[in-house]
């Protein structure tokens, strides 16, 4: 596709509103400089190129999130791995019901004043519970998660033998660590044996053992 073929393309998805073409600077440069290679006038160096492309990673952009492939270069299959944005929120659940159960027993301990401020006239009650109540809760719930959960990710990915999705989780939980950068997960479906790297966010198979 020539260059004047692609910025037409570009201009009708916009004016049909898809997501793909509303690009960050980032994902713009990078989307520029596969073209520039292609086209044999690179504008970056290898290491810029992947540097950028794990930037975009760890940002959680869709441009660079691809399914099971083989590397020539290395003989490997491997996959990409995202976060998994929704259950790492819900790891703060269980804390936030905590918080919320401590707030109201400091409700209770206090003869329901906090109740009482709650339901004051307008506007005074929506300040109260704007930027007093709900801010405390929410340091309450993250205080809780943050002392039994430290630096926790979760990541997920299509397993490169069979495409079916599997999560991993990378942190420590009460001083007792995960394993570091890399976990080894068994796959639901197939049963494969896969590497999880939060360093470089790919899916690996392990290296056969040399008889």
């Amino acid at each position: 596709m020539s260059n004047e073929e692609f910025d037409n393309l570009k201009e009708e998805l916009m004016w049909e509103g898809s997501s793909v073409v509303m690009l960050s600077p980032d994902e713009q440069k990078l989307l520029e400089a596969s073209m520039a290679y292609v086209a044999g006038k690179p504008i970056m160096t290898d290491a810029e190129f992947d540097e950028l492309k794990m930037r975009l990673k760890k940002e959680g952009s869709d441009i660079v999130q691809e399914g099971p492939r083989c590397s020539l270069r290395s003989r490997k299959v491997y996959s990409d791995l995202s976060v998994d944005y929704f259950k790492m929120f819900l790891l703060n659940v269980p804390a936030a019901v905590v918080a919320l159960g401590l707030f109201f027993f400091l409700d209770d301990l206090t003869g329901f004043e906090i109740t009482y401020l709650l339901e004051l006239p307008e506007p005074f009650s929506f300040i109260f519970t704007w930027f007093a109540a709900l801010p405390l809760i929410f340091w309450l719930a993250q205080t809780i998660t943050s002392a039994i959960l430290k630096d926790f990710l979760i990541l997920k990915g299509p397993c490169p033998n069979c495409g079916t999705e599997n999560l991993s989780f990378f942190g420590t939980i009460l001083s007792v660590s995960s394993g570091g950068s890399t976990n080894t997960v068994k796959c639901s479906n197939c049963g494969t044996e896969l590497v999880y790297d939060s360093k470089t966010r790919l899916i690996t198979l392990p290296e056969p053992s040399e008889a």
